[in-house]
């Protein structure tokens, strides 16, 4: 597949792809979309095993492929996501690829043809801007349209952002969708996202039955020697690009969502000075975020950086050295709260000074606040240029900074930080229009974002469900609530978070916010939002940096009033609401390069990386689930930790709970969180408190901690209990998961779009 790079670092990529990729997949032409007619590709039982020159030179190794993808599917936070062979996307050594979205695409259309036969089957497809996106999207509406099922797709297949697929799903009452994308992953990583007809992301049980039926076709395979998959022509009736063309890709019908919660004001923004500087990471923002601005009349209030769509991200993240100074391509991802540390310790924002903001912003005025969003635009990181006279008050309130040059620095806020002021600022919205005392207000968090979060809504009466990590969590809670709201409208609603605390939100609560420490969040509406056929929700169901956009700029043309900074403000937060667990932090342990070209190692070094993750989470998840099930008190426990870690104290530890996908120590004044990656080969520990140093320390050690079984948790951890730890701990998360579920089965309506 030719590609022309656009820099010679990602020349650098493709040669490297290249050059690690042999002949027979290079030479592999098994299907050809380029083939815009309708074709048939037979699945053969050579495909299942392992190729070989001589004995099997049609094989794919597709066992081994769904091996490992049955296994994500189960833990998955995000998607089914993984690498993928850019040049050559047949290559089904990596997790992603051609023949592995055809075999699930074709999965899922039978599971869902037989919840509704005989049915008018609607679904979406969209995507961002990563590699064979295009291709991937192309065979996936494809293989529906053989199967019947009419897809949605945005005019000449173009992007658009994961929240607006999510929106269409529940606004447009579909089946469904199919969304590409690996977030802010690194470049060659990506995944396709299924949503389903509430616009939520698979919950592990939904995933599983197209799983299922993946291995029924492969039992077939291997009963009858192959099984025949049609792919429909690209011009099929069933792939309809102008329902999507008549509604403007659903803009009009978003824009009034926003007009029923954060853009219900905007008197402030339109009269600002400043502009306000949107990073659009990839370029996909763009085309969707201009159009809503400008229905919004505040299109002159924006400027824009890197608005063209690239599949290498403008460079951001990519560097010609690892972390250790070795000479090679390398990706940091483009998240830009990642922090990295230089060859001589020093800390420094990788993703950030790739940028180059000491250029791109040295005509802004102090003040200038910057929105970095994402490739799929679901995720911001809020920025603004200060003085650098400033640091000494930043560092003392743990604001972090890139210095740029010339007296001036650029003030990067966490998630955990910039959404207590977002959240802050939209209760000060409510009150002023005085809405704020008509319904119960309450938020919806994952545990490991900030206690701060926890701290402020205490202050402010508004009660706080906590979640384990992913937006599919959060969306979770909110169907539970919906279910009470219609089915007991009068009465107080109830739910559990995955502490075991039941939470009395209220009668007819609305959600003032709903979101995660990795940049994620949503608002809640005021007024129920109703799809085109009336049903009822109370927020949408995925992150969407658009909202969050317009609630930040709408709080920064406030303090430009006032003449604050955002860094004033998040102080002036911390201060009128009494906040202890002022500081934040966030480890990333990655057990293997992820930029590695070579396949094959790589897939030995997640492997490799994958067991030290399950050592370091068994560690810590066996006293957790060992106290839930009373095979050792606290006390034992924080012996346990004290004989293992003797430069920390574990004394003031209140408790000690599996928190749906990590163990969180809950301390007096801080808490820590050690959470495996559900999707990759790497530990995150998280903390929060009122000591920066301290929590840090804390975070570093145990996140990277070996996982060795000391003598001490031998003893009060049996071996049989340490091995089945983590299947009792995935039974408690689906017993939380699935008590007062929201199980209405969704009905297709008559479509009249």
């Amino acid at each position: 597949m030719e590609r022309k790079a656009s820099c010679n670092l990602e020349n650098e990529l493709f040669k490297n792809v290249f050059d690690k990729t042999p002949d027979y997949i290079k030479n592999n032409k098994l299907m050809d979309f380029s083939n815009e007619g309708e074709f048939t590709f037979n699945l053969k039982k050579e495909h299942l095993y392992p190729y070989d020159e001589k004995s099997n030179p049609e094989g794919l190794n597709l066992l081994d492929w769904f091996s490992n993808y049955a296994k994500e599917a189960k833990v998955s936070t995000a998607g089914i996501r993984g690498p993928q062979n850019i040049l050559f996307p047949q290559d089904t050594r990596f997790p992603i690829n051609l023949v592995g979205i055809v075999l699930a695409t074709l999965a899922k259309a039978l599971v869902v043809k037989e919840k509704y036969e005989g049915k008018e089957i609607i679904k979406l497809a969209g995507s961002e801007v990563r590699y064979n996106s295009q291709l991937y999207l192309d065979a996936i509406a494809r293989i529906q349209a053989a199967q019947g099922i009419k897809t949605l797709t945005p005019q000449g297949r173009k992007t658009i952002p994961i929240w607006l697929a999510s929106f269409l799903a529940f606004k447009l009452d579909l089946v469904g969708g199919e969304y590409i994308t690996s977030s802010h992953g690194i470049s060659v990583k990506t995944a396709t996202k299924d949503l389903n007809s509430q616009g939520s992301q698979y919950l592990p049980e939904e995933s599983l039955e197209f799983v299922d039926k993946i291995q029924m076709i492969f039992d077939k395979v291997e009963k009858e020697g192959s099984y025949e998959i049609k792919i429909a022509s690209k011009d099929n009736a069933l792939i309809d690009e102008a329902i999507m063309t008549k509604l403007e890709d659903g803009i009009n019908l978003y824009v009034d969502y926003l007009k029923n919660g954060v853009a219900e004001d905007l008197s402030k923004l339109k009269t600002m000075q400043n502009k306000i500087v949107i990073e659009s990471v990839g370029g996909c923002a763009y085309r969707t975020l201009s159009k809503v601005l400008d229905k919004l009349n505040l299109s002159e209030k924006f400027t824009w950086n890197n608005t063209e769509e690239d599949p290498f991200f403008h460079s951001i993240g990519k560097y010609d050295t690892d972390p250790k100074g070795n000479k090679t391509f390398y990706d940091y991802s483009v998240d830009a709260t990642v922090v990295a540390k230089r060859q001589n310790g020093e800390k420094f924002f990788p993703v950030i000074e790739s940028i180059h903001y000491e250029e791109v912003l040295k005509n802004y005025p102090l003040g200038t606040a910057v929105l970095i969003t994402d490739p799929d635009h679901d995720r911001l990181t809020i920025c603004e240029l200060e003085s650098e006279g400033n640091i000494p008050t930043l560092e003392e309130n743990g604001v972090s900074y890139v210095k740029l040059g010339n007296g001036r620095i650029l003030t990067v806020f966490t998630a955990n930080q910039a959404f207590l002021m977002l959240m802050d600022y939209r209760m000060k919205q409510l009150k002023h229009s005085h809405r704020w005392e008509k319904h119960p207000r309450f938020m919806i968090k994952t545990t490991a974002s900030a206690q701060s979060w926890d701290e402020w809504a205490a202050v402010n009466g508004i009660k706080v469900v906590n979640v384990p990590v992913g937006f599919k969590e959060i969306a979770n809670i909110m169907k539970k609530v919906e279910l009470q709201l219609k089915t007991s409208p009068d009465k107080s609603v109830k739910v559990d978070d995955v502490f075991g605390n039941c939470i009395d939100l209220g009668i007819q609560p609305r959600l003032i916010f709903g979101g995660e420490e990795s940049g994620g969040m949503i608002m809640g509406a005021e007024d129920t939002v109703k799809s085109l056929t009336g049903r009822e929700a109370i927020a949408m169901r995925e992150k969407s940096a658009t909202e969050a956009i317009i609630v930040a700029s709408s709080l920064i043309a406030q303090l430009e009033d006032e003449n604050k900074t955002l860094s004033e403000y998040l102080i002036e937060v911390f201060e009128k609401n009494n906040i202890i667990s002022r500081f934040d932090t966030r480890e990333d342990i990655a057990y293997y390069n992820e930029s590695e070209p070579d396949i094959e190692k790589l897939k030995l070094a997640k492997t490799e990386g994958e067991k030290q993750r399950t050592k370091n989470d068994l560690f810590f998840l066996s006293l957790a689930i060992g106290i839930a099930k009373n095979k050792l008190s606290l006390d034992d426990a924080i012996l346990v930790l004290n004989d293992a870690f003797p430069g920390l104290d574990f004394e003031d530890v209140k408790d000690i709970k599996f928190v749906g996908d990590g163990t969180y120590i809950q301390f007096k004044d801080k808490y820590i969180e050690i959470r495996p990656s559900g999707t990759d080969a790497k530990t995150k520990a998280y903390g929060g408190g009122k000591s920066l140093e301290e929590i840090s320390e804390y975070a570093r050690i145990l996140g990277n901690y070996s996982g060795e079984r000391t003598d001490l948790h031998k003893q009060y951890v049996s071996d049989e209990f340490y091995n089945n730890s983590k299947d009792m701990a995935l039974d408690d998360y689906l017993k939380f998961v699935e008590k007062d579920a929201n199980n209405e089965v969704f009905v297709i309506p008559d479509y009249n779009f």
